[in-house]
């Protein structure tokens, strides 16, 4: 479907006031960061639309896969944003100017979307980003250091990084931030980067090895010194 046909008659196929954001989270450089999107001056969340033969479940999995190039990622529900003045009535009306597309003033595009939204915790090396008819660009930025953003992005980001931060301490997800191996020290970082304190290290590996979530890897014979922690990868 091209772009005309999407503005003009996209409510034939994907539901009306129904959107899907995605705080899609990476780490990199002992930062925690997400990936935004470039319209106009401001950044914007990845997302989409549900197809009207598809389920809110599959259409972000969909999503998620055509803007980072992943499947089988963890991905949690997060929360429903429907703030009254929730549209991008001004920005569409420019594009379709600069665009030479006719945008009807009861354009489906331009009235109200509420928005489901997910949270993606992503290996920052393997996703490959792809930009939208709609989008020019994208980025990863510090949760600490976020670009100024389109209606409640800037919120919904906030509330994943929150969310986050409470799920970590019972659900022990955080791992699918790093490689498919990694070391209890790198887990021990991320966890201390994520919650942004000091945790124990000694009592941070007991924790993590008495949840049973993690199988320990043959340790690797290597010729050069120093002690080489043991690498582990978590059970399917």
């Amino acid at each position: 479907m091209d772009i005309s046909e999407f503005v003009k008659n996209g409510d034939q196929y994907f539901l009306p006031n129904l959107s899907i954001d995605l705080v899609i989270i990476g780490y990199s450089d002992a930062k925690l960061k997400c990936l935004l999107l470039k319209i106009g001056k401001k950044w914007l969340l990845p997302g989409g639309y549900v197809q009207r033969n598809e389920s809110v479940e599959d259409a972000a999995q969909r999503i998620l896969k055509s803007r980072a190039g992943l499947e089988d990622t963890f991905l949690k529900f997060l929360a429903v944003f429907g703030s009254e003045d929730r549209q991008f009535k001004s920005f569409l009306e420019q594009f379709a100017i600069n665009e030479h597309i006719h945008l009807d003033q009861k354009s489906w595009l331009t009235d109200r979307f509420v928005s489901l939204t997910y949270y993606a915790l992503v290996n920052y090396e393997e996703i490959f980003p792809t930009t939208g008819d709609f989008d020019e660009a994208f980025g990863w930025f510090d949760f600490k250091n976020l670009p100024e953003m389109w209606m409640d992005h800037n919120t919904i980001v906030n509330t994943a990084r929150i969310q986050l931060i409470t799920d970590i301490q019972h659900e022990y997800h955080a791992h699918n931030l790093l490689s498919e191996s990694f070391t209890m020290p790198e887990l021990h970082k991320l966890y201390e980067t994520i919650l942004g304190d000091r945790i124990d290290r000694s009592r941070f590996q007991k924790k993590m090895l008495s949840t049973g979530l993690y199988k320990r890897l043959p340790k690797l014979n290597k010729n050069t010194p120093g002690r080489k922690p043991y690498q582990y990868r978590a059970k399917k």
